[in-house]
């Protein structure tokens, strides 16, 4: 081999030693900035978990309360639902046993009525006001069950309504 050819050689067997060197420190600079790369979107990946976790929690704890609130109002619902059954039973014994006699006002100035009833109460009489007429104790059980069914729906339309405004969240 000529020396020309010798120091070719050396200047290519220079350059692929060179450029093996430069490729392996590249590789180790972007193996490393990978590294950090992976580094950085684990991090990322970990507060976001842990956020989600938060937030659904915070939710789960929302519901919670919610749910909360809405055993309060349902048994609130049936205790006053109770109670206005417990009266309406007493009310109607007490008009079963004649110890509650209903009765309505009449208008003693309607000419048309033709009713016989005195416009005025009797001396001994408690009751207040203008003429009236007792009700038949059979008749007075029917208003009492129909008022009865008034207080349910209405009891039951509120218990809708606090429901309705505690999902909504208008309190």
């Amino acid at each position: 081999m000529s020396p020309a050819a010798l120091k070719l050689a050396g200047v290519l067997a220079l350059l692929l030693i060179t450029a093996g060197g430069v490729w392996q420190v590249q590789d180790w600079r972007y193996g490393q900035r990978l590294s950090d790369l992976a580094g950085l979107h684990q991090a990322d990946l970990t507060a976001i978990s842990n956020a989600a976790a938060v937030q659904m929690r915070a939710d789960h704890d929302k519901r919670l309360a919610l749910e909360q609130r809405l055993s309060a109002s349902d048994q609130s619902h049936h205790e006053t639902l109770t109670n206005v059954q417990k009266d309406q039973a007493r009310l109607r014994d007490r008009l079963a046993t004649a110890d509650l006699r209903l009765s309505v006002l009449l208008d003693t100035k309607d000419s048309a009525g033709g009713c016989s009833v005195p416009a005025g109460t009797g001396a001994g009489s408690v009751v207040h006001g203008g003429a009236r007429a007792r009700l038949d104790p059979a008749h007075a059980q029917r208003i009492v069950a129909i008022t009865d069914e008034g207080d349910r729906g209405l009891i039951a339309l509120a218990a809708c309504q606090a429901y309705v405004r505690e999902v909504a969240g208008l309190k």
